[in-house]
Order: C-alpha cells, then structure tokens, then sequence
C-alpha cells in the first residue's frame, strides 16, 4: 500500500528533486512525497532555531504533526571556516531581512556583504562547505537527522550563471568550476542536500518499513 510523506516545502521543484534523489526507496516502500501544500490548512513554521539540524526537526515534527503522516524537512546554508561557521542558519538573510525584495536582490546583497567581509583572507583561508541537516519525523514522536556537507573554497568575485546564493563564489574541492558554473545535473549529484538525504535512506528504511 503507498505510503505518504509530507515534504515541508511548498516548492514543487523540491519535492520532485527528492523523489529523484530518494529513487531506490521511493519505489522500494512504495512511497508518496508530496509538498506541504498538498495541506491548506498547515500554516508555515518559522525558522527560529540556531542550527540547521534544530530547523529542519522544528518543521519535520509539525508537519507530521498537523498531517498525520510522516514528514521530512531540511534546511541548509554555507558555513565559512574564518567566520567561525557563519553565516550558517543565517545565509539566506546576511545583509538582513529585505521586505518585498525579489531573491535575486537579495542574493546579491549577501554575496557582496560576505565578500566585503572577506576581502582580506588570503586564498589559502577562504575554506567554507555547504551544509544541509535533513530529518525525517513520524506522527508518534520518532525522528531521525543526518547531514551533508560539500567542502570548498570562496573566490574573490563570482563566476557563472547558474545556481542562486553563494553558488557564484564557491569552488567544490577538487573542481575548477564554481557551483554556479555545474550544470543543475553536476550539481545534484554532488550537493549537501543530495547528499544528507541520501545519508538518511538508511533511517527511512528502518521508520518506515
């Protein structure tokens, strides 16, 4: 019998990448993803943890809670070697909060914040590595977390056309290319996000057999 799992998102375009990335156990327990929106009446849950592992279980377990069905949720973000792990939980708003701004804008100004904050660390200390904590939370109270990381460097200026966020300025160790360069393909097959997922395939076999 198909099994429901809620993601908690209400981007179509994620919840098709995961079933991609999850194809084996999608098709193994036979396994439904849908988007959170699939759900009306569940109302968004605000990110108010300090870690991305606090955040992904803080909207894993709502959503299992207000649909009755497993959830899963992830959240993600870059974290610099010379800022102590910054901007972690707080990426997608390092230049602050920008009302009404369209993401690119908003991109944009983290970009050229993050870099003017690196202008003076030598190549050889511009280490940083994406990160994504994923979590799958059942209605009874069980959950299970795992992380992915993509280990790099930053550049000076960015590079490609590709991606959003830091993608332009950030080079995956060993590639010569930024991840704004990869095309979305390359990408997925070497993201964080990919990559915590697929760490947790062992907990979705156990959970939800």
């Amino acid at each position: 019998m198909t099994r429901r799992v809620v993601l908690a998102t209400r981007n179509a375009h994620k919840v098709d990448e995961l079933t991609a990335i999850l194809g084996d156990v999608v098709a193994d327990l036979d396994l439904d993803i849908v988007g959170v929106s699939a759900y009306p009446q569940v109302a968004d849950v605000p990110e108010t943890e300090v870690t991305f592992a606090g955040n992904s279980l803080l909207k894993a377990r709502a959503v299992a809670a207000a649909t009755g069905c497993p959830a899963l949720a992830d959240d993600s973000g870059l974290a610099v070697d010379v800022l102590g792990g910054a901007p972690g939980v707080f990426s997608a708003r390092w230049s602050g909060r920008h009302s009404g701004a369209s993401r690119a804008h908003v991109d944009a100004a983290n970009l050229a914040l993050l870099l003017d904050q690196l202008a003076d660390v030598p190549d050889d200390h511009r280490g940083a590595a994406f990160v994504c904590a994923a979590v799958l939370a059942l209605p009874d109270g069980r959950y299970a977390v795992a992380e992915g990381r993509l280990v790099g460097h930053l550049l000076r200026a960015p590079r490609g056309d590709g991606g959003f966020g830091y993608d332009p300025i950030f080079v995956p160790e060993g590639a010569d290319r930024t991840t704004a360069e990869l095309t979305p393909e390359a990408k997925n097959a070497i993201s964080h996000r990919g990559r915590a997922f697929r760490a947790l395939v062992p907990d979705l076999r156990t959970l939800l057999a």
